[in-house]
């Protein structure tokens, strides 16, 4: 349920009285953001400020750091996951706006935070009052900053687009990543038995110890057939890579498999086989992040079964330049957060 349905409350410092904030800064391409001082958001018609306690980020605010968008513009203030305070209320940011009215696919008014306009790692931040929600109460806020872009994406790849549904099989790659790990937790709450990949043995035990399976790692040879006898199919595959692994993918879906794909880290997927998928009946579907309707349907499925987001680390957001190189570097297990106190 959107937060403009809630009453209003006192008692928190209006960011509108402020001059000035502090905010991580990208200048430039290619260049590590900068911790500066920046001028306070100016609302706009229908927007509100946010006070911005915690802000987490994703591999977009590193294709955002290194050009790789089109309509970029620097200097921009990077980042499109937040939680904080709004008119004495805890709210976490619904990071998309004008989505449309067709739940099927978003519209072509459809913006993200961070990219065109200025993101949520910063003290304060500038939305529309339909992005604000009620925080899930069981997490802090630092926990609630994690969730909103890979937990939305996670929840409409996995129920929306894909139809999960208990006892079935799912493999998910690249366990690690933000998006990934929501699918694991999401998966296992909804009764769904977990696979994983990764390309680090240590990634792997990890999801194991919160209740996936099994897993392989897809930089060794076999690991298709290891998959294969461990699991003999799988009903619902996610995946954030695609490349010239995807196809090895078909091999191991079961007739009528669902695919979910949310990214492609690896590029284009070569030499794909058609007849695989129509042979099987598999069906291909492409998901990006979701509607208001889909968030506050995660949102409430994270309430139901007090998820708990996994967090890699936690910098200061004068840090920032640090959490974005292990970003970029692909070391983290979980989300890296940013504390803006």
């Amino acid at each position: 349920m959107p937060f403009f349905l809630f009453p209003m409350l006192g008692g928190q410092r209006s960011v509108a009285n402020l001059a000035s904030m502090k905010a991580l800064v990208l200048k430039e391409k290619n260049s590590p953001p900068q911790f500066l001082e920046r001028e306070m958001p100016t609302p706009e018609k229908d927007t509100v400020l946010v006070n911005v306690k915690a802000a987490s980020l994703n591999h977009r605010d590193v294709w955002i750091m290194k050009g790789q968008y089109a309509g970029l513009s620097y200097p921009i203030v990077p980042g499109s996951d937040g939680a904080g305070w709004y008119e004495g209320q805890e709210v976490i940011l619904q990071p998309g706006s004008g989505w449309g009215g067709d739940e099927r696919c978003q519209g072509n008014g459809y913006q993200i935070l961070g990219l065109p306009k200025d993101g949520t790692i910063a003290e304060s931040v500038a939305v529309l009052r339909s992005q604000l929600f009620p925080k899930p109460s069981h997490l802090s806020m630092v926990e609630a900053a994690a969730l909103p872009l890979a937990g939305l994406t996670a929840y409409r790849v996995l129920f929306v687009r894909c139809q999960a549904r208990p006892g079935e099989k799912l493999l998910v790659t690249g366990a690690g990543g933000g998006v990934a790990l929501f699918c694991v937790q999401f998966a296992l709450k909804a009764g769904l038995e977990v696979y994983v990949t990764s390309g680090d043995e240590s990634k792997i035990e990890r999801v194991r110890t919160i209740g996936a399976l099994g897993g392989a790692n897809y930089k060794s040879d076999g690991w298709v057939d290891a998959l294969k006898k461990m699991a003999g199919g799988f009903d619902v595959i996610v995946d954030g890579a695609g490349g010239a692994d995807f196809g090895s993918l078909l091999k191991i879906a079961n007739p009528g498999a669902r695919i979910g794909i949310y990214g492609g880290t690896n590029g284009a997927v070569p030499n794909l086989s058609p007849q695989a998928i129509f042979w099987k009946q598999l069906s291909i579907l492409g998901a990006t992040m979701g509607s208001d309707r889909d968030f506050s349907a995660m949102l409430d499925f994270v309430n139901r079964h007090k998820i708990v987001p996994i967090i890699d680390s936690v910098f200061e957001l004068a840090d920032g330049a640090k959490a974005f190189e292990r970003m970029e570097k692909g070391q983290q297990f979980g989300k890296i957060v940013l504390n803006i106190s």
